[in-house]
């Protein structure tokens, strides 16, 4: 953390909501992939990101270190959000849940149809994985994070996250592999 977020934080540990609306900027979208990453359903994880920010917001004066304060976000929603993953069975996306079929698509239909199928068949394989390898790939390649920001997220180590992705993608590659006829 470099000393101009150190100073946000502190300020918006202190009361601050110029600085605290600055924290949700920068760490929003992080927040919001970590609990897709789990969840698998972007409106709620889009609450559990509000409901993220609502806590921290109302406990930031607990909070003394803001060093520890982006790690303490990260664990909030990953909390938030396994707690809803317990209360409801995963169920695979579809591409309308998105709003990835949009009107009047530039792609032919044949081609858009075989896409369409390629990108649900991607996702029902994502669906399947275990909750920490669908995290660490959402995290890692459609959010493009880096490592470090991963690891501080799901709280591991370099070493932990390098095993999960590579598991995770073979277990992806397995399952699209057996899946194609």
């Amino acid at each position: 953390m470099n000393p101009d977020e150190r100073e946000i934080i502190r300020r918006a540990l202190r009361g601050d909501d110029e600085a605290f609306e600055s924290v949700i900027r920068s760490t929003g979208r992080k927040i919001f992939a970590l609990a897709y990453g789990i969840l698998q359903d972007a409106a709620e994880a889009e609450d559990v990101a509000q409901e993220t920010f609502l806590k921290a917001h109302r406990n930031r004066w607990l909070l003394r270190d803001p060093e520890k304060f982006p790690s303490w976000l990260f664990a909030v929603a990953r909390n938030r959000s396994l707690d809803l993953l317990r209360r409801r069975r995963l169920r695979p996306l579809t591409l309308e849940d998105e709003g990835h079929l949009e009107e009047g698509s530039t792609r032919r239909p044949d081609e858009s149809q075989e896409q369409d199928g390629r990108l649900e068949e991607i996702r029902l394989c994502l669906a399947g994985l275990p909750e920490r390898y669908r995290t660490a790939l959402t995290l890692r390649y459609l959010e493009n994070l880096d490592a470090s920001s991963i690891e501080q997220a799901m709280g591991i180590t370099n070493g932990a996250l390098r095993g999960i992705l590579g598991r995770a993608l073979a277990a992806m590659q397995k399952s699209l592999q057996t899946s194609t006829p």
